[in-house]
């Protein structure tokens, strides 16, 4: 039994190529896995269900037809798509679950999440996160005509580039304490996720325990994907 897991292909009509990679995986690498698990940022931007450009149905078609042929689909929501949820997974196929959720491949229990909650010393980021998951924000956003929210959505991401350039690396990377309190708290021995865009595998020792964080890197430059299966994890 094979388990793929991606992440943070920020999937854009500016990006094309990355759009093409992501055809080629689905409809060749992907083919034959048992599931596959997108953590989050698969878009660049999520508006809403309403908000569907040309570009974006051959991926939907291509999440469809890899179901299709037997492969488990699961959703999560990221940062930059966090209005992606339950109507967008059913359109391609899948299901959307709740960040973070647990689930266990071949006798290891792993938490697994986006990742953006474990960045707790960016604070300001944290604030906001708050504001964009409450389920009460989420409702008047929608509620708003596209057009608004795609005003909204090009100046934020002209926000975030502003931030992101003047935070500390260090700030942008997840908390250890904050990796700890999860691995803890969920009695799991490997935490998956993405976000960082900082791949690797990490060991570490939680009260005594060996654990693991795993990391998936982005599609812009290291298009990574991790692969679970009867011998373990594996970056491909």
């Amino acid at each position: 039994m094979t388990t793929l897991f991606i992440s943070d292909l920020h999937l854009d009509e500016t990006a094309p190529d990355i759009t093409a990679r992501c055809l080629d995986f689905l409809q060749g690498a992907a083919r034959g896995a048992n599931a596959l698990y997108v953590l989050g940022d698969l878009f660049e931007a999520y508006l809403g269900d309403d908000d569907r450009p040309a570009w974006r149905e051959p991926v939907l078609a291509a999440f469809r037809g890899l179901a299709a042929s037997g492969t488990a689909l699961y959703f999560l929501p990221g940062n930059r798509d966090f209005l992606l949820g339950e109507a967008f997974a059913a359109s391609a196929g899948g299901t959307a679950l709740p960040d973070p959720f647990e689930l266990q491949l071949h006798g290891t229990r792993i938490i697994v999440t986006h990742g953006d909650a474990l960045c707790t010393d960016d604070r300001p980021y944290q604030t906001l996160r708050a504001t964009v998951r409450d389920l009460k924000w989420q409702r008047a956003a929608l509620g708003l005509p596209l057009a608004t929210r795609q005003a909204f959505a090009a100046a934020a991401r002209q926000g975030s580039k502003q931030h992101t350039a003047q935070q500390q690396a260090m700030l942008m990377d997840v908390n250890a304490a904050a990796v700890e309190h999860v691995l803890r708290g969920s009695g799991c021995s490997v935490l998956l996720h993405g976000h960082t865009h900082r791949p690797g595998s990490h060991n570490l020792l939680v009260d005594g325990r060996a654990c693991q964080r795993l990391v998936l890197g982005d599609w812009y430059t290291q298009h990574s994907a991790l692969r679970w299966d009867e011998h373990g994890p594996r970056f491909v």
